[in-house]
This record gives structure tokens, sequence and C-alpha cells, in this order.
């Protein structure tokens, strides 16, 4: 009978699926499932997933030992992606390399649907967060924190964290990922770290500096200035600019 895990939609809790399935299943069928996203399938035994870092860190070493680390870190972003098969694709990429003489080659057999899976996801994830390293604009709250909010497909905070924790290594700031309900947070001086499970106080989020009102009202009208109305191309402009990203764009507001 087939075994299917059951886990969040996290990387902690698909790399501690995807451990359990490895050690009890390696050989044989299993399925990885996203808790409210189950698709229920005939003679399939469910279990559900005891999380911990332990499995999870596990499963990333000996993905790196044994695939490498280019493989991983395509891993990593297929994992980050919104995907409701992603965790078993790359379950099934793990059985694949398996039969290879050098596993850390998996990622060139791009002939079997699961690796090629795997490395379209990591690249959607890959370019979304690159997207997003332009994309995002801060506002400056009363207290002096930088903030801003985004609306990604994918689970992109971590990967645009050193991006900008090393631009504004000094500034006390902070991104909400409104699709997904987490927080990266990062003090002055300190590392970023990521947070789940807590609200926005969008009351508070809403206070703007006095500073942060006369600076947007200079940006939207340096925005405004440098457009040739004439010379508009509104097709052109979605290429480069998909809406969806417009929603948290100072400019767009």
């Amino acid at each position: 009978m087939k075994q299917v895990y059951i886990c969040n939609d996290t990387v902690t809790g698909i790399c501690s699926a995807l451990f359990d399935a490895w050690k009890e299943e390696r050989c044989g069928k299993a399925g990885i499932q996203l808790k409210g996203r189950i698709q229920q399938e005939l003679f399939c035994e469910y279990k559900v997933v005891i999380e911990t870092e332990q499995k999870s860190r596990s499963l990333q070493r000996m993905i790196k030992r044994n695939l490498g680390y280019n493989a991983y870190w395509d891993v990593y972003y297929a994992i980050l992606s919104d995907d409701p098969q992603k965790g078993e694709a790359v379950f099934r990429m793990m059985q694949e390399a398996r039969r290879l003489d050098d596993s850390t080659k998996i990622m060139d057999h791009l002939g079997n649907a699961d690796v090629a899976k795997v490395f379209e996801l990591s690249r959607r994830v890959s370019n979304e967060a690159h997207v997003y390293k332009e994309f995002i604009r801060f506002r400056e709250l009363e207290g002096g924190v930088l903030f801003s909010e985004i609306s990604p497909k994918s689970q992109v905070l971590t990967c645009i964290a050193d991006h900008f924790a090393d631009r504004f290594p000094l500034e006390n700031w902070m991104i909400y990922d409104k699709s997904h309900e987490a927080f990266l947070i990062h003090r002055e001086k300190e590392r970023w770290r990521l947070v789940w499970g807590s609200e926005l106080n969008t009351e508070a989020a809403s206070r703007v500096s006095e500073g942060e009102k006369k600076y947007e009202c200079l940006w939207k009208g340096f925005f405004e200035s440098v457009s040739i109305r004439e010379r508009e191309n509104p097709k052109l402009q979605q290429t480069h600019l998909p809406k969806r990203y417009r929603r948290e764009m100072t400019e767009f507001l």
C-alpha cells in the first residue's frame, strides 16, 4: 500500500516528510501531501509527519553529500514554490539519482519528468525572488522602521533576505509576505530571521513618518514627470512589470 506523508508547507515540514519517506520507502512508492491541499487517493495509507529541525538538517546534509550543492539549491528553491506536488517531485528525483553511477549529475537528466519539474520549479522561484529584489518598496513608519508588504506566489523571503541585509545592515526593517503570512525581520547590525504565525498590525503598519509622506509625493511626482504620455505602451510595460507586482509599489498606489 502506498504511503502518503502529510506535512506543513514549509521547508522544515517538507524536508521532514522527505526524510521519513526516504528512510521508510526509498525503494517503493510514496507520496508527499501538504496540509490543506490533500488530494485523496484510493489504496493509500496517510501518515502525519512529526516535523523536527533535526530531520530537516539530516535530509539537507544527505542531499548535499550525495547529489551535490547545485542539486541541493534546486531542491531548496523547488520546495519554496507554490506547486502542491513539489514534495513528490523531489522524492522521485532522489529515487532517480540512486540509479545513476554519478548521482551528482542528476540535474543533467532533464529527460526525466521529475528532474525537469524540480528544475522548472527552482527556476520559477529564483526568477520571482530576483524580481522582488528590484520591485520591493519600503516605507518608513513612525518608529523609524522600514516596512514593506509583498504578495508572492512562492515563499521567497529567505531568497531575498541576504540581499536586503547586505543593503541595509544598519537599519531596522521588516518585509511581510501577505500570501504566506510570514515576516522577514532584521534588526540593525544583527542577522535576519523569519517569523511565522504572527498577525500584522495593520494600524501600526499604516502610520508612516512625516518624512515618508513627503518622499512618497516626491517619488510619485518624479514617476509622472519622466513619463511621456504619447509614447506610453501598456502592453510592453506589463511585460517588464506585471500588474500583480504593482499592488505594493509606491508609484502605483
